[in-house]
């Protein structure tokens, strides 16, 4: 009886794989040894990178699925993509449940992380830079997961990107937390995505602090479901340097907050503060589009308990045509919150449905202007409104808190 169990010992063993753990140092064959390890990894490994600077030339790509790439560090652990000379990013994922720690990557030609059609990706104590300052040359994301699910991203740091520092586009049921995002045309991008919760994070000295995007012609659209509360979002007082014809090219110099065409969003709890243009903005969008499903106008957005102070100081009005237009009809009174007004013509005569409403809670004292369009044509109308009280309700609306079940070795 004795032999048939240590026969049945034996195969059960058989049958078991034990988890790797690659170790890896800088060095010249750094670029090598990295890939090799990220095509040899199976599910349940680990490549760990050891203290140091990793000059690569190449991007990298991992395809497996379940794999760790852990570092020592943000500050320790480099990857310098300096002298990349192919690739379109600096990493790129394809597999789900991967995580990616305690690293850098700088200076990458294209984006700096980028993940595509996953199911399941956690980012945590990254740092992704481009270390001379912002520049249009610059990569244009930072972090980048698109066309995934469950996306998690905490305590990362992202500097420098000619779009966006930290953009999750196209993608469901997200967390962005405890990040800081600075020196970026926009720090934290949630575009085109379903079921997301930014909170904790800080966003200082880019052009636009948090944008919350709804565009055409994407695969998926009709962005919803929105959580943006315990931030803070100021100074963002950079010069736009994205490249001629990005989006994000149009969004003004110091602006806190940019909502655009997106639906069932809550903003809540944040600090705006000192952005020149204006702390908090919800506008649709204004270019020509030949996409019949797209909806260009935001609905239910609702904005109560944040903290605003000093904003409007030095509008981008040499620049940018939408802080032009707001510094003219605010007469240099420039507001804390902006609504463009825009709205399906039914609507402007007789008035949002309830359900679609953009509403304003309490937010101490901060100022309003809402664009009244038959007003900005018609010279007998005000084509302004001021009046906080007319937009103000004391309502909570149903969004889930997000859930995301992190791996157990995180």
């Amino acid at each position: 009886m004795s032999r048939i169990y240590i026969i049945f010992y034996v195969l059960l063993l058989g049958n078991i794989s034990f988890a790797e753990v690659f170790h890896l140092q800088p060095g010249e064959d750094a670029q090598q040894r990295i890939q090799e390890a990220m095509i040899l990894a199976k599910p349940g490994d680990t490549i760990q990178l050891d203290e140091g600077v990793y000059r690569l030339t190449d991007g990298l790509s991992l395809a497996q699925n379940e794999v760790t790439v852990k570092g020592k560090g943000m500050e320790t652990t480099i990857l310098d993509f300096s002298n990349q000379l192919s690739g379109a990013q600096g990493i790129l994922v394809s597999s789900d449940e991967v995580i990616l720690r305690d690293f850098a990557v700088i200076n990458a030609s294209g984006d700096a992380i980028k993940v595509v059609d996953v199911d399941g990706i956690y980012m945590i104590n990254l740092r992704v830079e481009w270390t001379n300052g912002p520049a249009t040359e610059n990569g244009a994301y930072g972090l980048y997961p698109v066309q995934s699910k469950n996306v998690y991203i905490e305590g990362c740091i992202a500097i420098g990107a000619s779009d966006a520092g930290i953009y999750v586009g196209q993608s469901e049921n997200i967390i962005v937390k405890n990040n800081s995002a600075m020196f970026n045309v926009a720090g934290i991008e949630i575009e085109n995505s379903y079921y997301a919760d930014v909170f904790g994070n800080t966003v200082t000295r880019n052009t636009g602090g948090i944008l919350v995007f709804d565009l055409p012609d994407l695969p998926q659209q009709g962005g919803h479901h929105i959580r943006v509360y315990n931030n803070k979002s100021f100074d963002n007082n950079t010069d736009n340097f994205a490249p001629e014809g990005n989006i994000v090219a149009t969004v003004p110099r110091g602006t806190g907050m940019l909502i655009l065409a997106n639906s069932i969003i809550e903003v809540f709890n944040n600090d705006f503060f000192e952005n020149d243009t204006v702390n908090l903005a919800i506008v649709s969008y204004f270019q020509d589009t030949t996409d019949k499903n797209y909806y260009p106008h935001p609905r239910s957005v609702y904005i109560h308990n944040n903290r605003f102070k000093k904003s409007g100081a030095s509008p981008d009005i040499e620049s940018n045509e939408l802080a032009r237009m707001l510094f003219q009809l605010a007469e240099n009174d420039m507001p804390d919150i902006f609504w463009d007004g825009l709205m399906p013509i039914e609507d402007l005569i007789f008035g949002q449905p309830d359900e679609e409403r953009i509403m304003l809670g309490d937010n101490g004292d901060a100022s309003l202007i809402v664009l009244d369009p038959f007003g900005y044509y018609l010279p007998f109308i005000d084509p302004i409104n001021r009046n906080y009280q007319d937009y103000y309700q004391d309502k909570e609306l149903i969004i889930p808190e997000i859930e995301i079940n992190l791996p157990q070795d995180h």
